[in-house]
Parts: structure tokens; sequence; C-alpha cells
């Protein structure tokens, strides 16, 4: 397909220099002269396959296609981004509800993008999206702005994840290769980034999306409040997001970070975001402290406090809005990237708008190791929203 052959590389507002330029940069998909008409509208469309496994040993039986379609920014300029449609072979559903999956960080450069890893085996949410499947859902993995596309992922941007994610499960709806119900019963799903895309989507269904049959919304471990996740996450073994998160909200917002850093950050920066994906960076740059590459040495926390990164932090918050439909919130209380207390904040600030929650907290240790409690409460959690059983509440 024309929409996936390779094209310019993406748009970087550092300049590249030392070991970043050393390295040869996977090119990203091209943004096309024109786009159609409606959000969710597929521009193209090509097979695809799925393993579980790198030396692709082990095939998920499914009816796979990678998808380019229209969706916008924060800014609500329409834009072009990819995904994959998981169709699985047998379903116990008549009409096959179809889930939204909100993809975990992936990092910043364009081969980490989930259509891309899915195909090689490398995508280590995998599990999860074969037990979506394995249950009879339809799944839709958006790749979010940026990430297989040009120009650099704008991860964190609250409203751009969210809007990814519906128009995600609209192309899915749309896509005449696979047989989905144009108007059946929807579901969101995602945890840690994908988390707060799953939130983000489904605060904004009502008003982005309101057409689209939303049942429930599964939520693991949400970076609600980027200040207090931002302060837990910066020289820590996660301290890489910290940096994702600094490339994202700036590249989102017109940004020139450039002046903040000194030369090991600029080389640091580029790094992430063309080189290496999540636990390539996580083993790259562990206990990364952004006061290190700061031109001033100061910490980049320091600066969230100040314009106009206060603005923009607040504009990332979750909780102002109420979702278009049930939640199930899940998130341990050993979380070593995002505190637990971030979650029950959230869950709180649903429930006081009148949200049926279900706070699902546990004792997983470890972000990474809790993504197993996320998808063991939240796959009988969907099977009873399609089977439209009221939903529980702790609120």
């Amino acid at each position: 397909m024309a929409a996936f052959a390779a094209a310019a590389s993406a748009v970087l507002t550092v300049p590249l220099s030392g070991e970043a330029a050393a390295t040869e940069q996977l090119p990203a998909q091209q943004q096309p002269t024109s786009l159609p008409a409606e959000n969710g509208d597929v521009l193209s469309s090509e097979p695809g396959v799925f393993y579980l496994d790198p030396l692709k040993a082990i095939k998920v039986r499914a009816s796979v296609h990678r998808i380019m379609y229209r969706t916008t920014d924060r800014t609500g300029k329409p834009i072009a981004v990819t995904g994959t449609v998981l169709n699985p072979v047998t379903s116990p559903y008549g009409q096959r509800p179809i889930v939204g999956f909100a993809p975990g960080t992936q990092g910043l450069a364009d081969k980490c993008a989930p259509s891309r890893q899915l195909a090689e085996g490398t995508e280590y949410e995998a599990l999860p999206i074969k037990k979506l499947l394995d249950r009879g859902f339809a799944v839709v993995v958006t790749d979010y702005q940026g990430l297989g596309t040009p120009g650099v992922h704008t991860y964190m941007d609250r409203e751009a994840q969210g809007r990814a994610v519906l128009d995600s499960v609209r192309a899915a709806q749309r896509l005449d290769s696979v047989d989905l119900p144009d108007a059946g019963p929807v579901a969101l799903y995602g945890y840690s980034q994908g988390g707060g895309a799953s939130a983000s989507a489904a605060e904004l269904a009502l008003t982005y999306a309101p057409e689209l049959k939303v049942k429930g919304a599964v939520v693991g471990a949400p970076p609600a409040d980027l200040k207090r996740v931002a302060d837990s996450m910066d020289g820590s073994a996660y301290g890489a997001f910290f940096n994702y998160s600094l490339s994202g909200l700036s590249t989102s917002y017109g940004i020139d970070i450039g002046p903040y850093l000194n030369a090991r950050g600029k080389r640091v920066t580029n790094d992430l975001r063309d080189n290496v994906c999540t636990t390539q960076a996580l083993a790259k740059y562990p206990f990364l402290n952004s006061r290190f590459l700061t031109a001033d040495g100061r910490p980049l926390t320091e600066r969230l406090q100040r314009a106009p990164w206060n603005a923009i932090v607040a504009d990332q918050q979750l909780g102002k809005r109420k979702p278009a439909a049930p939640v199930l919130l899940s998130h341990s209380a050993l979380d070593d990237v995002v505190p637990q207390q971030v979650g029950k904040n959230l869950a709180a600030d649903w429930c006081r708008q009148g949200t049926r929650v279900k706070f699902a907290g546990n004792h997983i240790p470890g972000h990474i190791a809790a993504t197993h409690g996320t998808s063991t409460e939240g796959l009988p959690w969907l099977a009873n929203r399609f089977a439209n059983r009221t939903a529980p509440s702790t609120c």
C-alpha cells in the first residue's frame, strides 16, 4: 500500500549529534497529502500478522490488518496515524464487541510502534491482547500520534492519545475487509500510558465520539496526575519515561527544549527519540536523573512548577470529566512508577461525578508485573459489561 511506503524520518526539535547521529533511523510512514472527511475514516489497510515471540514460532490465530486512519491532534488538526485491527477466528458473540486497546509505554522511536512490534513478535503487551482475542473480542491497537508516522510521538498528551483510541475503534468499525459491526458494543482497555489513554478516551467519548456504544473502560495504573508521577519517576529506574514525557509534551505544545539541555541531555534525548524502545531504554538509562541533563544543573521537575509547563501539566489531569461508561480501575499498592494514590484519587474524582467505578487494588510487586492484575480483573469485568450486567461499584 502506498500509505505504508517508507518515507522521511521523523522531524526533531533538538539537532542530532554524537551517538544519536551515528545510528540509522527507521523511516516513519509518510503522512498523506490529503485526508478523508471524517475522524476514524480508513486511509489504507494491508494484511498483517501477530507473533507472540521474536523467533516468530508462535503465531496468533486471528485476522490481522494494519491500517492508517484519520484522527486529530491536541489542537484539532487532522492527522493520519497507524494501528492494527485484530479479529479472532471464532467468537461466542453474534455481534462481536470491539475493544480499543491503548498501548502502554512503547518508546518514541518509529520502530517501537505496536503495529510493527506485533508483526515482529516483540510487543511486550502481546499476551493481554491475545487474552482479549481468546475471549472472542475484536481488538484494535492504535500506534498513537507520531509513533511510526512523521514527528515525535506526543507521549502523555491526554487529548491526542484519547482521540487516537476512539478513532481507532471507528476505523475498525468502518474497515471493509473485516466483518465487524458498524454500531456494535465497544470497550476501552489500557495499562500505564495506556491506562491514561483509556481513561482519556472514556472521558472524551461523550463529546468526541458520542455514537460509540461504550460499555466500559478498563484503566490500569493511570498516570492521572503528571506532577506527582514526575516527582516519583525522575531519577528512578524508570527515569527514561520522564524524558519521554518531556519530548512528547514539548512536541505537542510547540516548545523547543534544546535550550534547557546540556550536551549530554541532547544526546540522551535524541537517542531515546530515535533508537531504542522501552525495554532497551530502561536497561541503557537506569536511574536517569534530569538534573544531570540540564544546562543549569537543576532538575526539570522544578520547571513543571513554572510557566508554561505548569499549565501544560494541568492540561493532562484526568478526573475533571465524567467517563461515558463504568470503569474498572486496577492499581497495585506496590507500583514503583505510578503511586497507587494517584489511581485512588482518580477513582474518587469519577465517583463524585456519578460514575460507577470499581477500584481494584492489589499488592503485586512492581509496575510491570501488575499488568497481570489488570488483565485478570479486566477480562471477566469486560465480559459482564458486554452481557449488559450492572457494573459493580466501590464508590
